[in-house]
């Protein structure tokens, strides 16, 4: 049902565009930049939010309503609207935060692209992505890849002006600090890994996540059960940020794969307030967060799946049953 409602969503916007529009927003799957991407500012590939329609932006929230829950979709727009507050525009920030990108400043910095075809029965994709915000969502056959998926925001809590008080992705870190203060002392010399806190997300933009480059930590199975408890809020504050079907998805292959064989580790501060890091890593998962940039004021978080970034497992699948070449 989703990946036909996607598919569907994705064929209205195209049709929505104009040839100049469907020149810089469409490429074919397998195009040589398939697997870049940054959550740095600067230019991407595709087609600026803000030189869409109304019309044309109703596809996209479509789209981005197939693919993210109601909270996923909210932090999404809350990254748009950080990011205009970071550029002292605060008229457009209503525009941000309805999701109304037609003419902002803000929407000249994301960019929506479609890989493939979503009318013909190959695997094809769509993104979004800007400065702190990379959504990556692969359909091949019946299935859907989610990742890799970046929020991130700057500043983390706005401190002067008119916003002053509001926070951006505050459940990632209230979270992991409240694991980490769970823990007994024992547990948390071996979850803590060291007293300096990395200066971004391990994994950066590469992309192939590398696991091997993270810390281990402490094991979900070295938990008790309130411990556990606060770990699995932890997780679904990632995993929560897709939908319902997706999410559901994540969480069976995490299961499968054993919670025991989870892992979170941590690095820097053990207080909010100066730089801090965490992990959470397993056999098919990865998240990183990472709040050491701006005195500790500005967040990057990361979603990648070891085994299907970019549909990696679904495209393997999908051309070992002899399906057509992609084009």
């Amino acid at each position: 049902m989703v990946v036909e409602q996607t598919r569907e969503a994705a064929r209205n916007l195209l049709a929505s565009l104009s040839p100049e529009q469907l020149a810089r927003i469409t490429a074919p799957f397998d195009t040589p930049d398939h697997q870049e991407w940054t959550y740095l500012p600067g230019d991407r590939p595709g087609l600026p939010l803000a030189t869409l329609s109304a019309e044309q932006e109703s596809h996209v929230h479509r789209l981005l309503e197939l693919a993210c829950s109601e909270r996923g979709r909210t932090d999404a727009r809350a990254i748009l609207a950080a990011e205009v507050i970071l550029r002292e525009l605060p008229d457009s920030v209503p525009a941000a935060e309805t999701g109304g990108w037609q003419g902002t400043t803000v929407g000249e910095r994301y960019f929506v692209r479609v890989l493939g075809d979503p009318a013909g029965d190959g695997p094809w994709a769509w993104r979004l992505n800007g400065h702190h915000l990379a959504l990556h969502v692969t359909v091949v056959d019946g299935a859907i890849a989610f990742t890799p998926q970046f929020f991130g925001s700057n500043p983390a809590e706005v401190r002067t002006g008119p916003y002053a008080g509001r926070r951006f992705l505050a459940a990632e870190q209230d979270l992991g600090f409240q694991l980490l203060h769970a823990l007994e002392p024992g547990q948390r010399e071996i979850a803590i890994v060291s007293p300096t806190a990395p200066d971004d997300i391990l994994t950066r933009h590469d992309p192939v996540a590398d696991a091997s480059r993270l810390y281990q930590g402490l094991a979900h199975g070295e938990l008790d059960a309130e411990q556990r408890q606060i770990f699995s809020l932890l997780l679904g504050q990632y995993i929560g940020r897709a939908t319902g079907p997706i999410g559901l998805q994540t969480w069976q292959d995490i299961t499968e794969h054993g919670l025991d064989r989870l892992h979170f580790a941590w690095a820097g501060a053990t207080e909010p307030g100066q730089g801090h890091y965490y992990s959470i890593t397993g056999p098919t998962f990865l998240a990183e967060y990472d709040n050491t940039q701006t005195d500790a004021n500005h967040i990057h978080t990361v979603w990648r799946d070891l085994r299907n970034d970019w549909g990696t497992d679904l495209l393997a699948a999908h051309y070992a049953m002899g399906r057509h070449q992609v084009g």
